[in-house]
């Protein structure tokens, strides 16, 4: 189920919530809660791409490479 950031009318507190999409709209409608907009979560990559795309991508990159003439900047 999705998260929502939800803040209450009366108090301000602002509150994350694991709610259904049915669970929300009542919520909403109680008119107790307004929901947020949704702030963005902030997803890193700590390996680099090569390692993930596997032996097979760097297969086709070595052929890039020798088919890409005398002069090229590829690195290797």
């Amino acid at each position: 189920m999705p998260t929502y950031t939800m803040k209450n009318k009366q108090t301000g507190q602002i509150k994350e919530m694991i709610l259904s999409l049915s669970e929300r709209e009542q919520l909403l409608a109680e008119g107790e809660w307004i929901q947020q907009l949704a702030t963005p979560k902030m997803v890193t990559n700590v390996t680099g791409t090569l390692k993930q795309a596997g032996d097979g991508w760097k297969e086709v990159l070595s052929k890039v490479k020798s088919g890409s003439g005398s002069h090229n900047t590829i690195n290797d």
